[in-house]
């Protein structure tokens, strides 16, 4: 996305050289430099990031209740020599859910660690299906997983997991994706009725440097990818374009 931003300035700036434009061309290029160096040295990933995780960057104190459910949404799948994997972008995730599971049935109360995502990815198996094996070989009992093998994006994520958070009865919602996700997974849970609390699986960083990064471009884009999804949400809203809200507790 930033990228494409940078390409469309230059073509812009191209053009406007060819039309003899040479005072607005040369802000294009201007403009195309500052870009430029302000993502790829780090300033502006860091910026953006910062506006999105901040309010995860560290754990909340769990109180657990009668019934519990840990929602782990899920980051891809990748195909290999062995069949079809979590990518490496979901270890944190996975890790996160289970450590909060075991503490939860540590405190004696009941749990359910829920898995959502389907074959957004088109490997061949739903994510949900993927990691939840994945769990058993961790000692997850099948008999507390739930999965959601439907999802292809986080809307449906939240869509398709409400109507089994709510069959289950769970008192407790535990929310875990990427801190850099979260902001937008949660408005689209509580949209469709689901008050979860926000756990993060993983920190995104920009390395902040004299020299632009390809890594800084690839976080930038995550990162405004994030927040399209907020602005869009709210946009749909305003339309009437999004589903019904659905009020918590309903049934």
């Amino acid at each position: 996305m930033s990228l494409d931003v940078l390409i469309v300035l230059v073509v812009l700036a191209l053009a406007m050289r060819a039309l003899k434009w040479r005072r607005m061309a040369g802000s294009a290029w201007v403009l195309v430099v500052l870009l430029l160096l302000a993502t790829g040295c780090g300033l502006l990933p860091a910026w953006l990031l910062r506006g999105l995780q901040a309010p995860y960057a560290r754990h909340p104190a769990l109180a657990w209740a009668p019934r519990n459910a840990i929602v782990l949404l899920g980051a891809g799948t990748v195909r290999t020599p062995d069949g079809v994997e979590p990518t490496v972008f979901a270890h944190g995730r996975i890790d996160e859910a289970l450590a909060l599971y075991r503490e939860c049935k540590a405190s004696g109360n009941d749990c359910k660690l829920e898995v959502s995502g389907g074959d957004a990815l088109h490997t061949g198996r739903a994510e949900a299906v993927v990691y939840g094996a994945l769990l058993q070989r961790l000692g997850v009992p099948v008999s507390d997983l739930l999965l959601e093998p439907r999802s292809m994006n986080t809307w449906q994520n939240a869509e398709f997991s409400a109507p089994l958070l709510r069959a289950y009865g769970a008192r407790n919602v535990l929310l875990v994706s990427s801190a850099l996700h979260l902001r937008r997974a949660s408005l689209y849970f509580g949209h469709f009725g689901i008050v979860a609390t926000p756990v993060r699986g993983d920190w995104l960083k920009a390395y902040v440097g004299w020299w632009p990064q390809s890594w800084n471009f690839t976080v930038a884009d995550a990162a405004l990818h994030e927040y399209v999804g907020v602005l869009r949400f709210h946009v749909y809203n305003a339309m009437g374009w999004n589903a019904r809200v659905t009020q918590p507790g309903a049934p």
